[in-house]
């Protein structure tokens, strides 16, 4: 049976791949939080927006400047976005070079080790542009009187 050791070879390889594919899963999760909080700040600056005819004086200030806060956090959200879609895509072009590798009975493991690399590299740079987001958002928070995102300012 000239097919065992093939199949055994690509066994192997789904084992390899099973790790990435539930990375693929977290990062698509991700990836839906970013696209919500993308949707909330376009929704957030639309509205604001359709108001800015009818105000004048602090109300049109203010106005404004969340305006220039809410691009801020799109701009850093989509930049999220796009390192961890690059992650995502990394990481299927790491699981096709293994099985590319396996099929065509190559070692391709330095290159599935270097995408994998770049990816963990460009999720961490998704994370923290997602974090910067999240920090943007907390330090212009304002329930009434109260900024919460300053507490740990020492306000």
């Amino acid at each position: 049976m000239p097919l065992e050791p093939h199949v055994s070879s690509i066994a192997s390889v789904i084992q390899l791949a099973v790790a990435p594919v539930f990375l693929l899963t977290a990062i698509g999760s991700l990836l839906g939080v970013l696209a919500g909080r993308l949707a909330r700040a376009v929704d957030r600056a639309r509205r604001i927006e359709g108001l800015l005819s009818d105000q004048e004086g602090d109300a049109l200030t203010q106005s404004l400047h969340e305006l220039q806060v809410l691009s801020r956090r799109a701009r850093w959200v989509n930049r999220a976005i796009t390192a961890c879609t690059a992650c995502a895509l990394l990481i299927c072009l790491e699981v096709a070079a293994l099985f590319i590798g396996a099929f065509l009975n190559t070692d391709l493991s330095a290159l599935a080790g270097s995408l994998f690399i770049v990816a963990m590299l460009t999720l961490t740079l998704g994370l923290i542009s997602f974090l910067r987001e999240i920090f943007l958002a907390s330090q212009h928070l304002r329930i009434g009187t109260h900024r919460p995102g300053l507490f740990w300012k020492g306000h």
